[in-house]
């Protein structure tokens, strides 16, 4: 038993002190190891290293290595070397605004990886222990174990104090641990990295501007606090008037909530919308019918309540208010229409997975992948807790959602707009009709990023309503073709040629739907907005358009006339 638990201890400590994983840092991807000197100390290369104490037990610590910092950093003065970065700058920014999900990634793959290490050297040990045992043969093995047993105790307890001992020599003989005669870096004071030590030429750099950048991330901080309360305030003053049943408002014209564009404005190699959208996309018809607050002939037991949001472009800032309007709201799914990303690369994974966080264990999250979403973030996503639609229909507490990823992709600075795979935005859209259209329980709604990709499965009348985003404009709902389709507008108040990262540049959009499980049609909704000057509202529970059968005839921005 004694030898069991020994080889157990070695190996434990083996695989903690060697754990080591692939993640990112911000804009960049980094490798992370655990150490034994008792700090983090993130390597920028060139530009130098940044430490502080680290808040893991024992000795343990974890070194960060950046592996995309260019040499050619060195041969810029201190001036220049900030502007050689400044194109990563607004990313730090949107890593520092949520570095709990990073935090939370990096802590489970190394616990992952540290675990399947531990288990291969305890497994080596068992192995190596049986080889010698098979070698010396029974008789002799017998004797070694008489003449050891006496003493087995004692060398257990050697052993513990042998790897204690290794721990404690190597923490203080490490060359990563702070040294004393640097200076703590006084921009971080009242920030996580109060009494962080920076060396190198990052220190002239992080003490002549940091200060800028410091100052950009409270300011980030402060907007969303303030827009979180207004949302708050918005959401229960809403409510109130809900609850006196006073408010019967017919619904308005369907909307445009400004020209607005976020990493792009992009073009698609799919069907065609005519002419630009931001250009060419007029209102929508108006729905028929009145707003539905004090509607007594609904009944609320029998209402799945649902939180849409679309083309976020990793503005974590978001992350929230969406949690706040989530819970205010009562939903129980939230519907993620696509672009969560913005250039879909793997070191956005801590944006995924910040907004997946940001919603409630108890309430299904569901998204369509848009252009600037990749496979790697999508398999992020779902790792974090989302449903990935891929083609097939999921079911979630009573409604049947069709969608896939979006068939093209976008590529910021890298080419712009592609075919995802082999498959078109024609072949997709006939391929998802079909699935409608051949699913014997019924399709309750098909949510797709790209609105054209839904034209047939609207036309055949096999979904009832069809979400999308992918225009950062809001139009409709509308009847088109045989169903309902409503477009989002971006929850990261995307505008055309401003970053969706700090402070919003536009009007920020989600939607809170109620469908009916009875009759299994969408009821109404409610557009929830967040201003630029933190200011938020919440418009009345408006009806849902009613479908009416009859043909698809070409004629309305998305080819089809309301019927």
């Amino acid at each position: 038993m004694l030898l069991t638990l020994g080889a157990l201890l070695l190996a434990l400590v083996y695989g903690v002190s060697t754990a080591s994983v692939e993640s990112s840092l911000g804009p960049h991807e980094a490798r992370y190891d655990v150490t034994t000197d008792g700090t983090v100390t993130i390597d920028l290369g060139p530009l130098g290293t940044l430490r502080i104490a680290s808040p893991l037990p024992l000795t343990l610590g974890v070194r960060v290595t950046v592996q995309e910092i260019p040499a050619s950093v060195t041969q810029l003065g201190q001036a220049k070397t900030l502007e050689a970065l400044s194109g990563d700058l607004q990313s730090y920014l949107q890593f520092f605004s949520g570095p709990q999900a990073t935090v939370q990634d990096v802590a489970r793959a190394l616990v992952l990886d540290a675990a399947v290490r531990t288990l291969l050297a305890f497994a080596g040990l068992v192995g190596a222990w049986w080889l010698v045992r098979l070698l010396v043969g029974r008789v002799r093995w017998q004797e070694l174990h008489d003449r050891a047993e006496p003493h087995l105790r004692a060398s257990f307890v050697a052993t513990a104090l042998v790897l204690v001992g290794a721990l404690v020599l190597t923490s203080s003989e490490g060359g990563d641990k702070p040294i004393a005669s640097h200076t703590a870096s006084a921009v971080f004071d009242g920030t996580p990295l109060e009494g962080a030590e920076v060396t190198g030429r990052l220190g002239g750099v992080i003490d002549t501007y940091g200060s800028q950048v410091i100052s950009q991330l409270r300011m980030n901080e402060e907007f969303y606090a303030k827009a979180n309360t207004s949302l708050e305030a918005a959401w229960d003053v809403r409510q109130a008037k809900i609850d006196q049943r006073a408010e019967v408002r017919p619904a308005p014209a369907a909307s445009s909530s400004g020209p607005s564009s976020g990493p792009s404005s992009e073009p698609s190699s799919g069907p065609s919308l005519g002419p630009s959208p931001e250009s060419s996309l007029g209102p929508s018809p108006a729905p028929s019918g009145q707003a539905t607050e004090g509607a007594d002939q609904i009944d609320e037991e029998d209402l799945l309540t649902v939180v849409l949001i679309s083309d976020l472009h990793c503005n974590v800032g978001m992350a929230p208010l969406i949690s706040t309007l989530v819970k205010r709201s009562g939903a129980d799914l939230v519907l993620d229409a696509g672009d969560t990303t913005l250039n879909g690369t793997s070191v956005e994974q801590y944006c995924v997975t910040t907004f997946a966080r940001a919603i409630p264990k108890d309430v299904e999250l569901v998204t369509s992948p848009g252009n600037h979403d990749s496979r790697e973030t999508s398999k992020r996503y779902a790792r974090a807790g989302a449903t990935v639609l891929d083609g097939s229909v999921v079911s979630v507490d009573g409604l049947r959602v069709l969608g896939d990823r979006d068939p093209n992709e976008t590529r910021v600075g890298a080419g712009g707009t592609a075919l995802a795979s082999k498959e078109s935005a024609d072949h997709e859209a006939a391929r998802l009709a079909r699935t409608a259209c051949g699913d014997h329980d019924g399709v309750d709604l098909l949510l797709i990023h790209t609105p054209t990709v839904g034209d047939d499965t609207l036309a055949r009348g096999c979904s009832p309503a069809q979400i999308s985003g992918h225009l950062h404009r809001r139009y409709g709902p509308e009847r088109t073709g045989r169903g309902v389709r409503y477009i989002s507008s971006s929850t990261a108040g995307a505008t055309l040629g401003q970053p969706t990262v700090g402070p919003l540049h536009g009007v920020a959009e989600m939607t809170v739907l109620r469908w009916d499980r009875t009759s299994r049609r969408f009821v109404d909704y409610q557009v929830v907005e967040v201003r630029p000057d933190t200011t938020a509202s919440v418009s009345p529970r408006t009806r849902w358009p009613s479908v009416t059968v009859g043909p698809a005839v070409p004629g309305s921005p998305f080819g089809r006339t309301p019927v």
